[in-house]
């Protein structure tokens, strides 16, 4: 009996996939589909198991899947906007073959759902967080000392400040931090760069674009934006740089503020042991922000 009802759900989520499977990772999402006749699942934990099975058998087939996370009330807008019947399973493949085209997803490679989860949810968030920097950067309006645009203004200078900020001279890994106050939460970007044997920089362009932009908004709206760079290599102690932003320019730190805001817990205030084989450094003036560079917007 119970192998017959999981081959029934297993039919029935096949009927939601196009391509891409969107997942109710949260319960209450969950819980909200519930209210439609045609979602037939009521348990969560049983319809987790349910999806990771159906990842399973689409991969062993050879298919490639990406999943995407299903949001109910995004659906109801969609179906509202598009005159969709919300209680079919039609309607809810079509909403997730939206969410592939435009949505973040993340590609099922055979890691377990308690792995992929909190990807698909960090891939949202960087989405979000890079959608809502586009739009205050557009918002910037124009420079009324020189006419200039101010979010592409402080597009360029935040590219120029990555740049310079990132030695590429000796081999290794570098990891930039991007945190810039916001409301209502504040807006973070990370950028990871490998620099190999030929002095070749590899990097995600993508990553690059999402964190130039958050680096601009502080540049944009002068706000107490911070960025801090982590280096690595073989043979060497880690290295940690860091600098503050000021009056839309970014100031270097100090070797002892650099070791104050690495070893003190951001959340409670609380002095944190420091790490073995890091060394906090003060960190070099940057050329774009140079207070002799001329004005800032």
């Amino acid at each position: 009996m119970a192998h017959t009802r999981h081959e029934t759900m297993r039919r029935a989520l096949r009927r939601e996939v196009a391509g891409t499977i969107g997942l109710l990772a949260d319960e209450e999402d969950f819980a909200a589909m519930r209210r439609y006749r045609t979602f037939t699942f009521d348990d969560h934990e049983t319809y987790l198991e349910q999806v990771e099975g159906l990842l399973r058998t689409l991969a062993s087939q050879g298919r490639h899947t990406t999943v995407a996370l299903f949001d109910p009330e995004e659906f109801q807008e969609y179906c509202a906007e598009t005159g969709l019947n919300p209680d079919t399973s039609a309607s809810r493949s079509r909403f997730t073959a939206a969410l592939a085209s435009g949505g973040p997803t993340v590609p099922y490679e055979g890691q377990p759902l308690a792995d992929l989860v909190p990807d698909l949810v960090d891939e949202a968030v960087r989405r979000a967080t890079w959608e809502y920097a586009t739009v205050v950067l557009a918002r910037a309006g124009t420079c009324t000392t020189c006419g200039e645009d101010i979010g592409r203004a402080a597009f360029a200078r935040a590219s120029a400040l990555i740049t310079q900020a990132v030695d590429t001279t000796r081999p290794g890994t570098r990891h930039l931090v991007c945190s810039v106050p916001s409301d209502p939460e504040t807006l973070v970007a990370a950028l990871h760069i490998e620099v190999d044997a030929e002095g070749r920089t590899l990097l995600d362009d993508t990553e690059a674009l999402e964190f130039a932009t958050v680096l601009a908004v502080g540049i944009a709206t002068h706000r107490a934006a911070g960025m801090v760079l982590r280096s690595s290599g073989d043979g060497t102690r880690d290295r940690v740089h860091g600098w503050r932003m000021n009056g839309g320019r970014l100031q270097p730190l100090t070797a002892a503020e650099v070791f104050d805001a690495y070893c003190t817990d951001a959340i409670s205030g609380e002095l944190v042991a420091p790490e073995s084989g890091v060394d906090y450094c003060a960190a070099p003036r940057l050329e774009a922000d140079d207070p002799e560079g001329g004005h800032t917007h």
